[in-house]
């Protein structure tokens, strides 16, 4: 059994020393790259070959790549690097990572066509300028394969490692068997469809409710499938961190990360996942998978206020000396979750973040954010693509994915934060700020209106922009620039807005906002944004990109409405499973002469504050309540504490930390009695579990349709300009959707019972009701 490795993560593994140090950057675009490579490549001669694939052996060890260039006329390989800004700043062990590169390709090419000797050369291509920087060295084939050796040589113990690793991984998991004595009901069907897929080479659009073990359900048969296909990684992705820590549950619950046979149930399995009536195997084993939870830069660094380089940061200090031992010390621990991969950094003094981002490298299953598979700098897409791993991918509450889609390919650029950084730039800087400045201003002022939609992008804009990036990348390299400063935050979102406009299109919108009062004009300032309608485009080379996988969520319909967003491959079989409840479970309630559109506000509060004191008169518990705003939320609540003070109740404020949102969760206690105010489509309308008595009924007071105001009313426009459904695609869909999570909050077990209050005559409509769960009972209107 041979061990196969890029080449760039081989020189990466054997080549890199000393200090993390991100100041040349921000690194060019994919495009810009792609464009960059391309126009090297035409410069040449007609001779030139482009994208050679090589391959050669050092023992069991199989290196594979791809060299950018060769010219047969001059017998020179060419490793094209694409850069911005001042290459005389770039780093001396990025320098030295890029030459052990170009030579490793040497060594492959002058083995592959029997030269004796090669000119490696190293080109710079400056995407700004379109200017080339050649270094050129003259190597013999000796030299080269010395050079080779010396880095598998490196790479080879940990190889031997990693491939015994593999070896006991893929053992376990063959004679892996589910933790339980049986399935769940319709959790065997779950599973044989995320097998089959997998199996098949597909992705899997899952609908599968509440309480039927989704996350244990998917996991499972994803691992079992990981020794045969074979699948060199599992990617869970989720969009909330409660999936995360379901996820890890549900692992534990399979033997991995334990080092024996007992392995006790998770005392915080939410009910959909735990097996409270059902027998668990005494005899579960331990199984040695790497399990890696990546958690963002802003919450993993631990010196916010110092740039990442060894001149400032001291985690960054020595990174690459010192990432050897912390990465043997990761690998040994194996289960990687947040507070253990920051333990293991710190005790090697490495940044917790950036020994995440290592690990991935070597970790059988990641576990984080959607972001990390699908947006534009998605870190785990890019390391898959570089070394050609076959990845299994599970999506969690993938009903989430088309508003995170739209949020990944849109960018806005606020005028306000503009002008709170101009008084601060430094001297070099001042210049191209200003030609921003000035054509933002032009922007601001051509609008007659407080909101417009651009036919076309605002070229100047952009290129000022262009140009103060490249500014701000040169000035970085010399002077220290925090994490968080107002400085680093424009630069970032000014180059993620660049980075958009280029892959601008009719999925999406360019819009300008007014800033500032009517007749105010010459001190206006404007918010320009590119606002993705459809994320598809994006996403379907994504889906693509993996071996096969699943999306899977409780609302995961009407199925056209997430074809057409999430631009899932045409192949993608469509699944709902039956939910395991029972109707004589749940009632449903709706007040068929209650409205609560927004012209109705003010006369609704004195009708739903009493109908949810005359429900809890009924029958004292705990209940929340989901309004379509905090503005109206309050209102009700004022009313109710008025008219019903005796009734308990709690609130969801805008802003909670993770303290106050345990508070707010804490109050829903067994046998406890009050009523939780909280905002349709928020933290508390998804992803979280009060089984049993904690929570024994939900009201509903709108149907969550998104706010009709004039970004809305285009993109309702646009949608429909695309697919003939504006008006559902734009507000009713989303809304309904959100509107059953809330209302999913109530059954959460076998042995739940509850109520739903819909408060809005809209909701005993046939088409709402077509939206609402098949297992619901017949609601009763009144």
């Amino acid at each position: 059994m041979s061990y196969r490795i890029a080449v760039r993560a081989l020189c990466e593994f054997a080549a890199k020393r000393g200090d993390l140090d991100l100041r040349f950057t921000p690194s060019p675009s994919a495009q810009e790259g792609i464009a960059g490579h391309q126009l090297v490549g035409e410069r040449r001669g007609e001779r030139y070959e482009r994208e050679i694939a090589l391959s050669g052996a050092y023992r069991h060890l199989e290196v594979r790549g791809r060299a950018d260039g060769y010219d047969p006329d001059a017998n020179r390989l060419e490793e094209i690097k694409t850069h911005r800004g001042d290459l005389s700043r770039q780093p001396a062990n990025q320098r030295a990572l890029h030459w052990a590169q170009a030579k490793v390709y040497g060594h492959l090419l002058c083995t592959e066509r029997g030269l004796d000797q090669l000119t490696v050369t190293l080109v710079y291509f400056d995407i700004v300028s379109q200017r080339e920087t050649p270094l050129s060295e003259r190597c013999s084939a000796e030299a080269l394969r010395a050079e080779f050796d010396a880095h598998c040589q490196a790479f080879l113990a940990w190889a031997q490692q990693e491939l015994a690793h593999r070896r006991r991984r893929d053992r376990a998991l063959q004679a892996l068997r589910f933790p339980y004595a049986g399935f769940r009901e319709g959790q065997r069907p779950l599973a044989e469809s995320v097998y089959k897929a997998i199996h098949t080479r597909r992705w899997l659009m899952l609908q599968a409710p509440t309480g039927i073990g989704k996350t244990l359900g998917t996991l499972f048969p994803m691992l079992k499938a990981m020794p045969g296909e074979p699948l060199d990684k599992i990617f869970f992705l989720t969009a909330r961190n409660t999936g995360q820590r379901l996820a890890l549950d549900a692992l534990r619950t399979l033997g991995v990360g334990q080092r024996h046979c007992e392995t006790p149930e998770p005392d915080h399995l939410e009910p959909d996942d735990s097996r409270s009536g059902d027998s668990r195997l005494g005899d579960v084993q331990a199984v040695p998978l790497r399990v890696l939870t990546l958690t963002s830069r802003d919450k993993s660094c631990e010196h916010p206020d110092k740039a990442c380089h060894g001149e400032s940061c001291p985690l960054a200090a020595g990174f690459y000396d010192r990432l050897p031992a912390a990465r043997k010390a990761a690998v040994e621990r194996g289960w990687l979750d947040r507070a253990a991969l920051r333990e293991t950094a710190l005790a090697h003094e490495i940044c917790p973040y950036y020994l995440g981002q290592e690990m991935a490298r070597w970790a059988d299953v990641v576990i984080g954010d959607v972001n990390y598979w699908f947006d534009f700098h998605a870190m785990l897409y890019a390391l898959s693509q570089q070394q050609q791993w076959r990845v299994g991918l599970l999506v969690d509450e993938a009903h989430n994915l088309v508003e995170r889609g739209r949020g990944m390919y849109s960018a806005k650029l606020d005028h306000a934060a503009f002008r709170r950084l101009k008084p601060t730039l430094p001297a070099p800087l001042k210049r191209p700020f200003s030609r921003v400045a000035s054509a933002w201003r032009a922007l601001a002022d051509d609008s007659e209106s407080d909101y417009r939609v651009l036919e076309t992008l605002p070229g100047k804009l952009i290129g000022a922009l262009q140009q103060a990036v490249s500014q701000v990348v040169e000035y970085q390299s010399e002077q220290p620039v925090a994490l968080d400063s107002e400085l680093q935050r424009f630069a970032f979102d000014a180059q993620h807005f660049c980075r958009v406009a280029d892959v601008f299109g009719d999925h999406s919108i360019c819009d300008v906002t007014r800033q500032s009062p009517r007749g105010r004009q010459r001190n206006a300032g404007a918010r320009v944004t590119l606002r993705n309608v459809v994320p598809a485009p994006f996403l379907t080379p994504r889906f693509a990109a993996a071996h096969g996988g699943t999306l899977f969520s409780a609302t995961l319909a009407p199925e056209a409405y997430y074809r057409d967003l999430l631009g899932v491959p045409d192949d993608a079989p469509w699944m709902s499973l039956a939910s395991p409840f029972r109707d004589s479970q749940l009632e449903v309630r709706i007040a068929a002469r209650l409205s609560t559109r927004y012209a109705d506000r003010e006369s609704s509060l004195t009708p739903l504050a009493d109908r949810i004191a005359a429900r809890f008169h009924a029958r004292r518990g705990n209940y929340l309540a989901f309004f379509s705003s905090f503005a109206y939320l309050e209102r009700v609540a004022d009313r109710l504490a008025e008219r019903h003070p005796e009734v308990p109740i709690w609130r969801q404020a805008s802003r909670m930390d993770d303290e106050a949102r345990e508070a707010f969760l804490g109050r829903f206690e067994a046998n406890g009695e009050g009523v939780g105010f909280a905002v349709l489509g928020g933290i508390f309308g998804e992803g979280i579990d009060l089984p049993g008595d904690r929570l024994i009924g939900a009201f509903v007071a709108t149907l969550g349709l998104p706010q009709v105001n004039s970004v809305n009313e285009q993109m309702r426009a646009r949608l429909q300009a695309l697919y003939g459904h504006g008006y559902d695609y734009a507000y009713f869909f989303p809304g309904m959707q959100k509107v059953v999570q809330a209302a999913g909050r109530v059954i959460r077990s076998g042995t739940d019972e509850g109520v739903i209050h819909l408060l809005d005559d809209r909701f005993a409509k046939r088409e709402t009701q077509a939206l609402l769960p098949a297992w619901w009972p017949k609601p009763i209107t009144d």
